[in-house]
């Protein structure tokens, strides 16, 4: 007698296979023919792995994916919980080698590091109301260049932090909303919070580079650097970072920067307003007072004075003295710390040349 279902099994399929009805033979046929969809089973994942078929969306391998696109590979041992994964599945890929530790709970599920995975996966590690700070800041807003510090620095408010392996934690009381910020799409310190962390772990030509890199790119102003200048004291690197600051340290305070700040300085002692980047023979001159005949040039606003800059100097003050001008040359630390003395100095040279 024809057995009428081995009949229908061959006329539904050249290969005898009826449907999925769970059996082993239906398994063994499935993944031997490239038949790849889901019932759950260890084996239809095997298969599914074997010929190259993608995680269906809503399976934890799916879940953890999507997470670790937006997170620079990197995923914590709580969001692959929270997806669906077991612990015990965790624990088997990071001692096989498939997922890296990079952090305390935290994995690299991708083969190839990305370039910012240190700083989420320190993120994932430390929680949301810590920051990023100190030479990691630096880094991640451009002021440093090179390999990431090693290890992480972190900036955690309100508690002192337990030590951890593999990154380095600094307790503060509490951190201000001006004192935190983004940088490369991370939490980090503000940028006055920044330089006064590195002061004391920098060389003084790396801080001059660091705070020239900072004002060019308007990350920082002279207004803020003043206020540093005041704020950093009994802090770990405030002598360098205010020789840094000042004239003699190099800054770079732009000419336009000086310029303002001493006009500024001018309307507010109510002083006539001289002429600004005035030419006068071969020279250009910051300001010049026509009539009085008084001339003032605000140094240091040149990154390094050079010899031949001084010479330059030099040679403009002895021309306009030949012709009867005063000269009264004025630094950027008797602009921003002496404003009164430098104004009333300006102020007897007017006074005197009208009565001349």
């Amino acid at each position: 007698m024809t057995d009428h279902r081995e009949g229908r099994a061959d006329a539904r399929s050249p290969h005898g296979v009826s449907r999925d009805d769970g059996t082993p033979d239906a398994r063994i046929a499935r993944r031997q023919h490239g038949v790849s969809h889901d019932d759950g089973t260890p084996d239809a994942r095997i298969a599914r792995r074997q010929h190259g078929v993608a995680h269906e969306a809503g399976t934890p391998d799916a879940r953890i994916a999507h997470i670790a696109r937006r997170q620079h590979g990197v995923v914590s041992r709580r969001q692959a919980l929270e997806a669906g994964l077991g612990s015990t599945t965790v624990h088997r890929r990071v001692e096989a080698g498939r997922w890296v530790r990079l952090q305390h709970g935290v994995y690299r599920v991708g083969i190839v590091p990305a370039p910012l995975e240190w700083a989420a996966a320190v993120c994932l590690a430390v929680g949301a109301d810590a920051v990023i700070s100190h030479t990691s800041a630096a880094y991640l807003r451009g002021w440093m260049s090179g390999e990431p510090p090693e290890p992480p620095h972190i900036t955690v408010p309100g508690r002192r932090p337990r030590a951890r392996v593999g990154l380095r934690l600094h307790g503060v009381p509490s951190l201000a909303t001006s004192e935190k910020d983004r940088a490369s799409g991370f939490p980090v310190t503000g940028a006055e919070r920044t330089l006064l962390d590195i002061a004391s772990m920098l060389a003084t030509r790396d801080l001059e580079r660091v705070v020239a890199h900072a004002l060019k790119n308007d990350e920082l102003s002279v207004a803020q650097l003043d206020h540093l200048r005041a704020r950093c004291r009994g802090r770990p690197g405030c002598g360098k970072l205010r020789a840094v600051i000042d004239q003699s340290g190099g800054a770079r305070f732009t000419r336009s920067e000086a310029e303002a700040r001493f006009l500024e300085l001018i309307r507010s002692a109510e002083l006539p307003i001289p002429r600004t980047n005035a030419r006068l023979g071969p020279f250009e001159l910051d300001a010049i007072w026509t009539r009085e005949r008084v001339v003032v040039e605000v140094d240091g606003y040149a990154f390094h004075r050079s010899r031949d800059r001084f010479e330059s100097d030099r040679r403009k003050d002895a021309w306009l003295m030949a012709r009867g001008y005063r000269v009264i040359r004025v630094t950027w630390r008797q602009l921003t710390e002496h404003p009164t003395r430098t104004a009333v100095q300006v102020g007897r040279a007017l006074e005197a040349a009208t009565k001349r």
